[in-house]
């Protein structure tokens, strides 16, 4: 069998990424998605995602870690996939809203002289946790992320820091990303890296990781009020903005490049 796909990245995080309205490939095949992510022996990725038919939404994304296993909500991926499903010809629109692991997610698409810029809307956060004697937070962002804040991010092995915290007893078997901030001199505007589970490395930027790093930020600050916080990955820079009300965020939106790379096929 052969299939055709694109690759696509959102700063630097980037996706393998299929047509499946026709239903050739199942969710039980990890061990193929595992190979095609594979950057040694497959075509290489840090995850994969199918674009399925969904009966009320424009269509459904289905989204794979690169370890081949099914995983929760990724927001660069999910900005990725909108900009696939509108080359595809699924939605003509320059707005839709797709269904995703952690439900509904509306999108705009916008052409700038950056290239494809994709806005995804996300899940309210209601619920953050204080941990380590209430220095790091830990939240669910679509995706369970541990947030430490830092003083100098070039400093911090973020590879060997952050597998350590994933692999602590109490975050083991589910896993959780760990994010590495460091608050710049510029009110709202913060740098941030990110170990990611299911990939079991550290990523150039990771979408939800970096909502989880602004809502952080964001309760360090006194303001109650609409928030955008300008987000530096080594994949470059991604906007979040959100409503804050105390410790509760709404109308969080995650903003960003989604750049199409090439396309191809692969003989299974």
């Amino acid at each position: 069998m052969t299939i055709t796909f694109s690759k696509y990245h959102g700063t630097g995080n980037d996706f393998i990424l299929i047509d499946n309205r026709s239903e050739q490939l199942v969710a039980t095949q990890n061990e193929l998605y595992r190979h095609l992510c594979s950057r040694r022996f497959g075509i290489g990725a840090d995850g994969l995602m199918l674009v399925q038919n969904h009966p009320t939404c424009d269509f459904e994304m289905v989204y794979f870690n690169a370890d081949g296993h099914l995983s929760s909500m990724c927001g660069n991926g999910g900005r990725c996939i909108v900009a696939f499903a509108h080359r595809l010809g699924i939605t003509s629109s320059a707005t839709t809203r797709f269904m995703a692991v952690d439900g509904q997610h509306d999108a705009r698409l916008e052409h700038s002289d950056n290239g494809t810029m994709v806005a995804l809307k996300m899940n309210d956060v209601k619920t953050v946790h204080l941990y380590n004697d209430n220095k790091d937070y830990v939240l669910d962002t679509g995706s369970p992320h541990y947030v430490q804040f830092v003083e100098d991010l070039a400093q911090v092995a973020v590879f060997q820091e952050g597998r350590a915290i994933r692999n602590q007893a109490n975050f083991k078997a589910e896993g959780i990303n760990v994010n590495f901030v460091e608050r710049q001199k510029a009110e709202h505007h913060i740098s941030v890296a990110t170990y990611e589970r299911g990939v079991e490395n550290e990523t150039y930027s990771c979408g939800t990781g970096v909502v989880a790093a602004s809502i952080a930020s964001a309760l360090k600050a006194t303001t109650t009020a609409s928030i955008t916080i300008t987000v530096t990955t080594k994949g470059g820079t991604l906007n979040v903005s959100f409503d804050k009300k105390e410790q509760q965020f709404s109308n969080i939106w995650l903003k960003g490049a989604a750049t199409h790379v090439f396309d191809g096929t692969v003989i299974l």
